[in-house]
């Protein structure tokens, strides 16, 4: 029985901290596979687009993932205009068993995904959680959404990086080994990324 993992996001760039998020849960879950999914333009995102252009993003995720084998780069989002609704994708994919990968602060907004019930029916939702999640923002969820990510929590060692602080940082020349992959880092300086507005 094949348990796949779906991991959509901007990775604008994909940094250290989605690496490790998508690492522990497919150990703590026993995941087969986790397909990495940038989203061409993210619905929640449209009126701050990603830095890099398309092309850029699929090839630093393929660049990051080249050394782990049950990570695929998934370019189905890329390919359909935007805006890109996680459940469009969902429903061509093919498993036994499908998980929808969310990290923690994307898990408080689930009550405004296109489709939700549809997706959870789907999908089951793993949230991965450095100290369990924030019971204010739980509780402001509706209830069948609250159980079903309840249901998916794990604990994890976090890494506390954003891609707004990567980029910030790079536009700045500083050190960012800490944050990337080496091999990322050198993609990024040898285009030009994330130094202007738009690359």
């Amino acid at each position: 029985m094949k348990k796949v993992g779906f991991f959509g996001g901007s990775f604008d760039p994909i940094h250290l901290g989605h690496l490790n998020l998508a690492i522990q849960l497919l150990e703590e879950k026993g995941l087969d596979q986790i397909l990495f999914s940038p989203a061409l333009l993210s619905p929640t995102k449209e009126a701050s687009p990603p830095h890099a252009a398309p092309h850029h993003r699929m090839n630093m995720l393929r660049l990051s993932l080249e050394e782990l084998p049950p990570f695929e780069a998934y370019e189905a989002e890329l390919m359909r205009p935007p805006p890109s609704y996680t459940i469009d994708t969902i429903r061509k994919i093919e498993a036994d068993q499908l998980y929808l990968i969310l990290a923690e602060d994307a898990a408080y907004t689930l009550d405004q995904w296109k489709d939700v019930d549809e997706l959870l029916t789907l999908a089951q939702p793993l949230v991965g959680t450095r100290f369990g999640f924030d019971r204010e923002k739980l509780n402001r969820l509706p209830t069948d959404i609250k159980l079903k990510l309840e249901e998916g929590m794990t604990q994890i060692p976090a890494l506390d990086i954003s891609s707004t602080t990567v980029r910030a940082r790079l536009k700045k020349r500083l050190y960012c080994g800490h944050l990337l992959q080496g091999k990322v880092v050198d993609y990024i300086l040898q285009n030009g990324l994330y130094c202007t507005k738009k690359s």
